[in-house]
């Protein structure tokens, strides 16, 4: 099959090289040059294990091209993906589909033979009903069939979640597109993935609600983190004896700094105001939000505490390893760190900052803050060091070389990526999250 994927960013990239891996004939439209010009040269947009080499062998096989064209990039496609950015509109937090509904203008003035237009972008409730509308006023002849299939991709996992999926969703109204989409998946349907049929709008809130109940779940174990420094238990072995309920599941139950990223935060804040609209309240997913938003700068009071409190911080400077919102990824999107780095140099710290591939999207976000080639040349000198994302570069530090490097052993672990007794044991003072 021939297949257009319009957006050529994590999702659409991701998306058309692992069709392509499948066999089918990808191309994957965008309309910056730069970014075009770049994967002709085999540079990557973003940071993704694994992703380089995909793209590399499928561009080599001449299943995967790029182009900024979209009418060149849909003629003849059985199928055209829309995975364009859907990010929260400034003012009110709805999701902004400027771009989806652009496109899918685009789409209908030039389109060149009968296709299925696939959502893959991730979009509020009746999205589907508007692009419909958009292709149709359009005026063209051909036979379309407007479909939803949302991606359920973890960054730094994406290649692997999109060959073995938990499921594959597909939200279709008619046997066209329902036919369409399963051709286009075959060879996942041959390897028992399992596929979920349903209605267009159906599709389009299973990824708001999926996303909304693992932002949940995070958010209910950093709580009872909360609880357990209170009460001296370890929140380590609560998320263990809960996750061991088959109801419940160990997964989304790792206590730290809060969630971020491209969707949680985004998703999260849509689904809200898609209730709103509906006038249909979800007070869950209410308070997920502003607990949420409330963790990122208590963790950095935690770190504020560690050096002696707000009032004695002022000069001191930490040491912050990890910048991302999680390891494997580049993506600084509503990422913890930035909320922690602020509140510390709001207090006056000095503070120096290493992360293996988030550094030049972090340094933007981060003016006051110091980026450094590798995390012991941030720990020189430093009163205290703070593990925001649990990189694997950090999971192993030379704890000697750490404390003959600082001022102060002084460790604070916000993702719980070391035992206590071992680090203290080193001469450290140290604190992490639901631990006592």
């Amino acid at each position: 099959m021939k297949i257009a994927m319009v957006g050529s960013g994590y999702v659409g990239l991701v998306s058309g090289a692992c069709f392509a891996d499948f066999g089918h004939d990808v191309v994957c439209i965008d309309k910056d040059q730069s970014k075009i010009d770049r994967l002709h040269d085999g540079i990557m947009p973003i940071y993704e294990p694994g992703l380089a080499e995909l793209v590399g062998a499928n561009v080599r096989a001449g299943r995967l091209t790029f182009t900024t064209s979209l009418a060149e990039g849909i003629k003849d496609a059985d199928a055209i993906f829309i995975a364009v950015g859907t990010p929260s509109r400034r003012g009110d937090g709805h999701a902004d589909l400027t771009f989806v509904y652009a496109v899918a203008k685009e789409i209908g003035e030039n389109l060149a033979n009968d296709a299925v237009v696939v959502t893959k972008s991730t979009v509020p409730v009746g999205t589907g009903d508007e692009v419909e509308r958009i292709l149709k006023d359009s005026g063209t002849s051909h036979k379309f069939s407007v479909v939803s299939n949302p991606e359920f991709l973890r960054e730094g996992a994406a290649i692997g979640d999109f060959k073995r999926p938990d499921r594959i969703v597909i939200g279709a109204e008619d046997d066209f597109g329902r036919e369409v989409m399963s051709a286009v998946y075959r060879p996942l349907f041959l390897n028992e993935s399992p596929i979920l049929f349903t209605g267009r709008r159906t599709s389009e809130l299973i990824k708001y609600a999926a996303n909304a109940f693992l932002a949940t779940k995070i958010t209910f174990i950093n709580e009872m983190a909360d609880l357990c420094e209170k009460v001296g238990a370890d929140v380590q072995d609560v998320s263990r004896g809960i996750g061991m309920d088959g109801r419940i599941g160990a997964k989304f139950l790792h206590a730290g700094p809060g969630y971020g990223g491209s969707c949680f935060p985004k998703d999260t804040l849509a689904l809200l105001k898609t209730a709103e609209d509906y006038d249909s309240p979800t007070r869950i997913v209410e308070a997920v939000v502003k607990v949420n938003d409330t963790r990122k700068r208590a963790m950095g009071r935690k770190v504020l505490d560690a050096l002696g409190g707000a009032d004695k911080a002022r000069g001191k400077k930490v040491a912050l390893l990890g910048l991302t919102f999680k390891p494997n990824t580049d993506d600084m999107r509503d990422s913890p760190a930035i909320a922690v780095a602020q509140t510390l140099t709001d207090a006056g710290v000095e503070v120096a900052a290493f992360d293996p591939e988030g550094m030049e999207l972090a340094a933007p976000l981060m003016p006051e803050v110091t980026m450094v080639e590798e995390p012991y040349a941030a720990i020189k000198d430093a009163d205290a060091i703070a593990i925001v994302t649990e990189w694997d570069a950090f999971r192993a530090l030379d704890l000697g070389r750490v404390k003959e490097l600082a001022k102060a052993p002084v460790l604070v672990d916000l993702r719980n990526i070391y035992r206590p007794d071992e680090v203290r044991a080193a001469g450290f003072e140290y604190s992490s999250i639901g631990r006592n």
